[in-house]
């Protein structure tokens, strides 16, 4: 145990490490909060109001992430060394991100009765109002993070979401006697509002003003041309990953009822927070990664063996205690979103391997091999799941996801090697010239 704390410590000392750290903390601060607060949902309010809520929140920041989370590998990536034009690129990312997912909900809106019963409840002008504000919060939200993260300020992360997270769980609790109907997704969307003030002063009234002093004046910043064609690259593989985080259990949402869909979400909420882990870690290597792209072999090393080391007690937790952690929330919890909830957890260990490598291509700027292994990724997903659900119901997520990741981890396996690998100069055999899974 002292050599662990040892490495941890050791760990601490190195900027990529210090992020990933931060992040992986902010994974755990929200994921058990984030049970906390499902917990309290399950118990104050209905089985189909639970459903809804969950169902709701999906739609929600499926279209809020359309763009901003196409911007995640973006402002990772170019952040670091934006210098002067810091500010105008989160303000780009922002405005964008606001842009599209409020056009992508409003078209959702128009075409509500096709999205079946569960979305119903978001049918007239008040409600649709509080859909379309809620998707253009969270688009900001979501960046939010990742701005603090590119500026190496990860730290702030976890504070802001532990206090998010507090707020909206006693917020949850005051609306059950007040707005049984709809109070899960007040509870949510209000406390993101509210926490957009004083995060956004950080960014702009401290970290942005002493990010562009800390900078090379020598540097060039990244021209709008460059970040275009990393985005052109990027973008198309990112909506491709959007559809496996979102989409499907959206989809899921139209094909089950409301009690159903609340028992499958919470098995997929608690594996998709397993899988943070190892998204989390990604991220930072690619912020490193851009500012010493020399180091990307070793770091890429690092993140794996410190990724591997966090999951895989986590994930055994998960596998062999999914019916007592699921029993949590109620006996049919745990009988209809055991196996989900398994294969899932599973399903995290090629997924380490996966981002690890998506995130050296990022740091390397290297679109087209990055949408390739995508947009293969979210295909092999979506046809899979979508061809196992008359077998196997809500579970078709589970072996679909397991079967697709574990196929791209072996394609993608040879190339990761070579990333990993240095030469006696120290440069990795891919910064030498080769072009990845292109």
């Amino acid at each position: 145990m002292s050599k662990v704390w040892a490495r941890v410590v050791t760990d601490l000392r190195n900027p990529l490490f210090r992020q990933g750290y931060a992040l992986m903390a902010n994974t755990v601060i929200t994921g058990v909060l984030g049970m906390g607060y499902w917990l309290l949902a399950a118990h104050y309010y209905t089985p189909e109001e639970f459903g809804r809520g969950q169902a709701v929140i999906t739609a929600m920041r499926l279209f809020a992430s359309l763009t901003a989370l196409g911007f995640v590998g973006a402002l990772a990536r170019f952040l670091p060394i934006a210098g002067r034009r810091t500010a105008e690129l989160i303000l780009r990312g922002y405005g964008l991100a606001a842009a599209t997912g409020g056009g992508a909900a409003l078209g959702f809106l128009l075409t509500l009765p096709l999205w079946g019963r569960t979305y119903s409840v978001l049918a007239g002008f008040g409600p649709g109002l509080f859909f379309l504000a809620s998707v253009v919060v969270w688009a900001v939200f979501t960046l939010q993070d990742v701005v603090l993260t590119g500026l190496r300020r990860a730290p702030f992360v976890p504070l802001n979401n532990l206090i998010f997270g507090l707020v909206k769980m006693g917020l949850l609790v005051a609306l059950a006697g007040a707005l049984p109907s709809g109070g899960i997704f007040v509870s949510w969307v209000i406390p993101t509002a509210l926490a957009l003030i004083p995060v956004q002063w950080l960014i702009f009234g401290v970290v942005v003003r002493r990010h562009v002093r800390e900078s090379d004046p020598g540097q060039e910043p990244p021209r709008l041309r460059e970040v275009g064609r990393f985005l052109a690259g990027d973008f198309p593989g990112t909506l491709s990953i959007l559809a496996i985080v979102y989409l499907v259990p959206v989809v899921i949402a139209t094909q089950v009822g409301e009690a159903t869909f609340g028992r499958f979400s919470m098995a997929h909420t608690l594996a998709s927070m397993i899988e943070l882990l190892a998204m989390n870690m990604a991220v930072s290597l690619t912020v490193e990664g851009s500012f010493d792209r020399a180091a990307l072999a070793e770091n890429c090393r690092r993140a794996l063996r410190r990724a591997f080391m966090i999951v895989v007690p986590i994930i055994t937790v998960a596998v062999l205690g999914a019916p007592l952690i699921l029993r949590i929330f109620g006996s049919e919890f745990a009988e209809e979103g055991t196996l989900l909830l398994r294969l899932m957890a599973v399903a995290v260990l090629p997924r380490v391997l996966i981002e690890v490598y998506l995130s050296a291509l990022r740091a390397q700027s290297k679109a087209r091999a990055l949408a390739a292994v995508q947009i293969g990724l979210a295909a092999l997903v979506l046809v899979s799941t979508m061809a196992l659900f008359p077998y196997f119901g809500v579970n078709a997520v589970g072996y679909g996801l397991l079967f697709s990741e574990l196929l791209v981890a072996v394609v993608i396996l040879g190339y990761l090697r070579k990333i990993l690998k240095v030469d006696e100069t120290g440069r990795s055999p891919v910064t030498q010239g080769s072009s990845g899974a292109s």
